[in-house]
C-alpha cells in the first residue's frame, strides 16, 4: 500500500497543473483528466522519472449510454470515454487514465507519438465505437468488413447487426442479405452499490 501512496503522490504532483482527477480502489489507481491535455500528460507520466510509465498495456474505449439507469441513478458525465492502461515496468506500477470524450465530439488526439503500440488500439476503439483519433498515421476498420456500417460496441447498437453473409453456392461467392435472427431480450448491468460512487 506504501508504494500507492508515494504513486499517488508523484501522479498529483505531476498533473497539478492540468486540474485531473484522481481516485483509488482496490484494483488500481485512476486519473481522469479533460481530452485538451491528454496527451501532454501522458507524455509527461512517460518521461518522468518518478512515474516512468513507459509501456502502453491497453487502450479501450466505454460507452456510458444508459449507465445507472437500471439503479436509478443519473449520469451526467460524457457518453463515450478513452481509458489508456499504463505500466512502468522500472518501478513497478501501474495507472489507469481516463479521457472523457462526448458524443457530438467524438475526436481526440492519438497518442502514437507517446507509444508506437496504441496504433492498433486506437484503430479498434475507432471501429468499434467511431472515435475518432486525430493524428493517426492510418486509421481505417480492423476488426469489421471493409463495408461494415455502424460501430458495433456502441450500447445503441442492435445485437443481431443490420446485416448477415453467407457464401451462395449459386453465385459463387459471399452474399449480403438483411439480418434474419429475432431480435432478443438482454438482462440489464447491475451497478453495485460499492461502486456507486466511481
Amino acid at each position: 500500500m506504501g508504494a500507492t501512496k508515494d504513486l499517488h503522490s508523484q501522479v498529483k504532483s505531476i498533473s497539478g497543473e492540468f486540474d485531473a482527477l484522481i481516485t483509488e480502489d482496490s484494483v488500481c489507481l485512476t486519473m481522469t483528466v479533460s481530452r485538451s491535455s491528454s496527451l501532454e500528460l501522458l507524455r509527461k507520466l512517460r518521461d518522468h522519472q518518478d512515474t516512468a510509465f513507459e509501456q502502453l498495456v491497453d487502450l479501450c474505449a466505454v460507452d456510458y449510454q444508459a449507465y445507472g439507469q437500471e439503479a436509478q441513478r443519473s449520469w451526467d458525465n460524457d457518453r463515450f470515454a478513452v481509458v489508456y492502461h499504463l505500466l512502468s515496468v522500472s518501478l513497478n506500477q501501474r495507472l489507469r487514465v481516463i479521457v472523457p470524450v462526448p458524443e457530438d465530439d467524438l475526436t481526440i488526439d492519438s497518442v502514437i507519438e507517446v507509444w508506437r503500440c496504441a496504433n492498433w488500439y486506437e484503430r479498434e476503439a475507432f471501429d468499434l465505437f467511431g472515435i475518432q483519433f486525430q493524428g493517426h498515421p492510418d486509421l481505417r476498420r480492423l476488426l469489421t468488413d471493409y463495408g461494415f456500417i455502424g460501430h458495433p460496441f456502441r450500447k445503441d447498437f442492435p445485437l443481431s447487426g443490420h446485416v448477415e453473409m453467407r457464401y451462395d453456392e449459386e453465385k459463387g461467392r459471399v452474399v449480403y442479405e438483411p439480418v434474419s435472427v429475432e431480435p432478443r431480450v438482454t438482462v440489464p448491468r447491475v451497478i453495485r452499490d460499492e461502486w456507486a460512487n466511481d
